[in-house]
């Protein structure tokens, strides 16, 4: 199935490792054009490099996205180096996993506000344009309890927020959905810690998983790159648990 994304110009913002390293890459391989940014430079520059090599552009810049400014001036680059963004794919995690004010903070500022900023940001473009689709990376911690207080409820409201622009936008051909990973493990990711650190919780959430095994990031960057294509024309304001079956819930 052609997915109708060769020559689409799109931005992942926390993309150089996990599920936004995967999402840029298999976004190239359908012929995107990719700008990407993280706060490690190293593995952003690997990513760009691994980007670049599938014979599409690729613009990678360091970013703090909880910093309003630096994440406006990363998004305003993006734009001027491949010429539009036409895909926004908000995937960055504070992981604030203590329910405290640290917790709090880095959730709201990083997986919340960076969220938000940053599509308030591209929004203007993309309705210039005459259309475009915005994708926001939640968890399906976000639909059910048992996870730490701040990092549900962060991941809860971007599927509320991606719901209401969904029908604020849909008459400006602007399309936004959210998918809810479950646990997706992979090399020097959360789950690898805490598998080496804290081994009942990673049996406790394994033993959840009945594949009997966690996710991988390509898994998930398959049902983000369909859902942020053409393709995907009717779908928006969804929110697209991709878990295999983890939460047991059916909404």
């Amino acid at each position: 199935m052609d997915l109708g994304l060769k020559g689409k110009n799109v931005v992942v913002t926390g993309g150089s490792k996990g599920i936004g390293r995967a999402t840029a890459l298999a976004l190239a391989d359908e012929g995107a054009n990719v700008a990407i940014c993280a706060r490690g430079a190293e593995a952003l520059e690997a990513t760009r490099k691994d980007i670049e090599a599938r014979g599409v552009k690729a613009h990678a810049a360091p970013c703090d996205v909880a910093d309003a400014a630096a994440l406006a001036a990363f998004l305003d680059g993006a734009r001027a180096a491949l010429g539009s963004v036409d895909i926004l794919v908000n995937n960055p995690s504070g992981f604030g996993m203590t329910d405290d004010e640290a917790g709090w903070k880095v959730s709201v500022d990083v997986d919340l506000m960076a969220t938000v900023r940053a599509t308030q940001h591209v929004i203007p473009w993309m309705e210039a344009a005459g259309g475009g689709s915005i994708v926001h990376i939640s968890s399906i911690s976000g639909l059910e309890a048992g996870s730490p207080p701040a990092y549900a409820a962060v991941k809860a409201a971007l599927f509320n927020h991606a719901k209401t622009l969904a029908a604020q936008l849909a008459a400006k051909n602007i399309r936004v959905n959210c998918i809810a990973p479950g646990s997706i493990y992979f090399p020097g990711g959360f789950w690898e810690m805490i598998k080496e650190n804290a081994t009942p919780m990673y049996e406790a959430t394994l033993a959840n998983c009945p594949a009997g095994r966690m996710g991988r990031p390509e898994e998930v960057a398959d049902a983000v790159v369909f859902v942020a294509s053409p393709r995907a024309n009717w779908i928006s304001g969804v929110t697209l648990p991709v878990d295999g079956v983890q939460h047991k819930g059916i909404f």
